[in-house]
């Protein structure tokens, strides 16, 4: 891409263009970026001039000052970051309390729903043969959470209720339809994650001098499903 040229601003376009667009690849990845990231690092990995990097990153700084946006993009420890306004943290944080508490479900509860998913409708028996264990504490605490529900019941002997999952499952794996489901072990692996995210940040919560040297007595795999452990 060619260097933007401000004398040949209304013969040439596609350089006015061309530093609109790296504008919006730079404000993208200052997003998604944990950590922040230095002119030099991010023109290295987009093979761009670090100057015309730096320069559209402080434009983006001028542009992100303004009191229309609630963000702000600053330089930190030496690099570009995101961040909320200070101005506007407790709005923020009264309404991020107010949310409803992210989806946490336990590697058995994940490994019922994925089989309901993926052989729906289908039964507790069924639901038992594939898992290999009982879990009726497991299906109770999917019914609370509204994934799945009761689809009538099998003509067999003893009428089993069937299950299926429901829209609600669906918008919280961000599918379409049941046609976008991934396969069985990388439905697996979401929970694995969610899971290890979920423990890693309990642990940053806990001082140093809180940790106790002695393992833990065993506890259920959740609230929900305290009453009926999944054997």
């Amino acid at each position: 891409m060619e260097e933007f040229d401000a004398n040949q601003m209304g013969e040439d376009r596609p350089a006015a263009d061309d530093g609109a667009e790296l504008r919006a690849i730079l404000e993208a990845i200052v997003y998604v970026t944990d950590e922040p990231l230095s002119a030099q690092q991010i023109a290295a990995a987009l093979q761009q001039p670090v100057d015309k990097v730096k320069r559209q990153l402080d434009a983006l700084v001028e542009e992100f000052a303004l009191p229309a946006h609630g963000l702000s993009i600053r330089e930190v420890a030496g690099g570009y970051k995101m961040a909320t306004k200070a101005e506007h943290h407790e709005a923020v944080r009264s309404f991020v309390k107010k949310l409803t508490p992210p989806l946490k479900l336990s590697l058995p509860a994940l490994e019922t729903l994925a089989v309901i998913a993926y052989k729906q409708p289908v039964t507790t028996p069924e639901i038992m043969d594939i898992r290999g264990v009982h879990g009726a504490g497991v299906l109770k605490t999917l019914l609370d959470r509204k994934l799945i529900k009761e689809s009538g019941r099998k003509d067999v002997i003893g009428k089993p209720i069937l299950y299926k999952t429901t829209k609600e499952f669906l918008v919280q794996f961000g599918l379409k339809d049941l046609n976008e489901l991934p396969t069985p072990k990388e439905f697996e692996e979401l929970g694995r994650l969610e899971i290890v995210d979920e423990a890693q940040a309990q642990m940053q919560l806990i001082e140093p001098e809180e940790l106790n040297p002695q393992p833990p007595e065993a506890e259920p795999e959740s609230a929900d499903e305290a009453g009926a452990p999944d054997a």
